[in-house]
């Protein structure tokens, strides 16, 4: 297919793709091959290109690229494989980025752990917020820069060489043999970055990870002003005045929420968020306390971008290290906090701890005015100084709506900072986008978050930050009416299936502001050895999600969503969220999400077929 045709297909594909490739964070979850994910999606839409039955119906069938927009989406996909053929690369030899320094960063990370030196070559000007220092002293990277407007004039070195320009042409690029890595730099969308030589191939791999863990993907939107741009088309830039209303009214929502007058920042998704937390308070703690080690301190079977990237970023720099925090099941969150904090003080170390309230999976809350007490409590270093205090990292994406951080909350004399997943609640599922806020005895530490927030360029775009202010404000009441709905369900599943454990917040917690719209559900099981029933408990849990997902497929999905504006979602952790997790750390019970609007009869009268057909 020359150039030509290709776009010609293109142009047919964006005037018939579905709506939802614009509008869902996840998309087809339900036909989701996740071992295949991205090559899956490009060989049915080849398949598509060659039949020349182009229409929506079809392209909607189409399985689900990657898992999240973090990863990649259909027209990201779609865009990187164009470039690719335009380019004469295979597709995962293209990787597009919302960010214009992830990709740099992402070969950075890469050559340091082998120890490989890397050349920056570029044209015109570095990306605007590239941070030399930082990168060197915080990252730990090693890089040489050098300003050269022909790659061609480029002199041999030993290591990888990465080229970066603003004004590549996508559908003339001629990579030469010099460079390693290109970066084409797209203002205000983000960036591409094309892999060239088979040599470089084992990259792919780790650089989407980076991709996955700590930035996103080219968002839908953007990817689509690109495609326009490659078929010709003209492509209308937001008002900047427009933005500056949205975030305005982003900001002071969010304060509202959480109760706080700090500053509000936005980042492109919860991963982007926790980065830049994690990141900016290293540099703090760099720059504050130097010598001593940082200690990251982190349940082991959270959420696994979470844990992951925790465990990621340790890998990287010298002076941090992982330590366990159980929470869950026979694990009590105040004990655990308590027994570690008291390790770091022995250590003379910086303790940062990172934890959901409530608790994913499990849905649980600890005692709350012990973990002040534990988490305020006065340490002693060996050497009787006292021991540096902590600073409590909450995921609170289960209940953005409790006022933890408010001058009065109950974690008011702890330097605290607590953000959320903005896929979720605050944004029904449009977008990814996600916040941070830091109270009182923390705001200090917000700047440097910031810092880092920039020098990545993980800020949320304009169209999230519009979509935030859309959806933000009628948050608190979603919330309320999802939390009935779930309440609902899990007394009727009590009642039909008594033996069945379920992970759920009290009464007395809904009555202090914990109202969730998840839960966890262990289903009952048998068997004359442990194996026996861990085996038939996997196969139930199955059964159940996937009699859910066939009888209501217009409501039920198979999907790690959680707050979306419709619908009722199943997973199970140990396959979805906790990926990443450590086996033994893992959870194999069904995950539930309930939203305010779902017709709940329907989903009690299917349990009850499931519930009858158990032998």
């Amino acid at each position: 297919m020359n150039d030509n045709n290709l776009l010609k297909s293109i142009e047919e594909v964006l005037a018939n793709m579905p709506g939802d490739w614009l509008r869902l964070t996840t998309h087809r979850l339900d036909i989701y091959n996740e071992e295949r994910a991205k090559s899956d999606f490009i060989e049915e839409f080849e398949n598509l290109l060659n039949s020349g039955d182009l229409n929506g119906t079809n392209l909607s069938q189409l399985p689900t690229a990657y898992d999240y927009i973090r990863l990649g989406h259909p027209l990201s996909s779609i865009l990187e494989w164009c470039v690719a053929k335009m380019n004469t690369l295979k597709a995962e030899y293209v990787i597009s980025f919302s960010s214009q320094t992830m990709p740099v960063l992402a070969i950075l990370r890469t050559n340091a752990l082998a120890n490989k030196k890397t050349r920056i070559a570029y044209a015109g000007n570095l990306p605007e917020h590239f941070n030399t220092e930082s990168l060197t002293q915080v990252y730990g990277y090693d890089f040489e820069l050098i300003q050269v407007e022909n790659p061609a004039a480029l002199p041999q070195f030993e290591g990888s060489t990465i080229f970066i320009s603003h004004s590549i042409n996508l559908a003339e690029t001629h990579i030469h043999k010099s460079i390693d890595f290109l970066v084409s730099l797209h203002d205000k969308l983000g960036s591409i970055l094309l892999i060239n030589g088979a040599e470089n191939a084992d990259y792919v791999a780790l650089i989407q990870h980076v991709r996955r863990r700590e930035s996103i993907a080219m968002t839908p939107a953007d990817s689509l002003k690109i495609l326009q741009l490659l078929t010709g088309k003209a492509v209308a830039d937001s008002a900047a005045g427009d933005y500056n209303e949205n975030k305005t009214k982003v900001v002071s929502t969010i304060q509202e929420i959480t109760a706080t007058q700090t500053k509000v920042l936005l980042g492109s998704s919860g991963l982007s968020v926790q980065y830049a937390i994690m990141m900016g308070l290293i540099d703090d703690a760099l720059e504050k306390h130097p010598g001593k080690a940082i200690k990251i301190i982190v349940p082991p079977n959270c959420y696994g971008g979470t844990n992951d990237q925790a465990r990621r970023v340790a890998a990287s720099i010298d002076r941090v290290e992982i330590l366990d925090l159980p929470v869950d099941g026979d694990n009590d969150m105040v004990k655990s906090t308590d027994q570690v904090l008291d390790q770091v003080a022995r250590e003379d170390g910086v303790p940062y701890i990172i934890a959901e309230i409530p608790t994913n999976p499990r849905v649980e809350v600890p005692d709350l005015d012990k973990l002040r007490e534990t988490l305020s409590k006065k340490r002693k270093t060996p050497s009787g100084e006292p021991a540096i205090d902590p600073v409590f990292i909450l995921d609170q994406t289960f209940c953005p709506n409790v006022q933890f951080l408010s001058e009065q909350g109950i974690l008011a004399s702890i330097r605290t900072i607590s953000y959320v997943s903005g896929s979720k609640f605050p944004s029904g599922g449009k977008c990814t986008a996600g916040y941070c806020v830091a109270n009182k005895k923390a705001e200090n530490l917000l700047d440097k978050i910031d810092k880092h927030f920039k020098i990545c360029d993980n800020e949320a775009t304009d169209l999230q930050v519009e979509i935030l202010a859309e959806q933000l404000p009628s948050m608190n009441s979603r919330i309320v009416e999802a939390y009935k709905n779930t309440r609902e369900f899990v007394n009727f599943i009590k009642e039909t299936l008594p033996t069945a454990k379920i992970n759920f917040v009290s009464e007395e917690l809904a009555q202090q502001g914990f109202t969730p719209s998840v839960f966890s559900l262990d289903l009952p099981t048998k068997g004359d050895s442990a194996e026996e029933k861990e085996t038939y408990k996997r196969a139930l849990n199955l059964k159940l999600i996937n009699m859910m997902i066939t009888a209501i497929p217009e409501e039920s999905k198979y999907c790690v969503s959680y707050g979306q504006l419709k619908g009722c979602y199943w997973t199970i952790p140990a396959t979805s969220t906790q990926g990443t997790t450590k086996e033994g750390d893992k959870d194999y019970i069904v995950r539930v999400s309930l939203s305010p609007n779902l017709n709940l009869d329907l989903h009690k009268e299917v349990f009850t077929k499931f519930v009858n057909g158990i032998n």
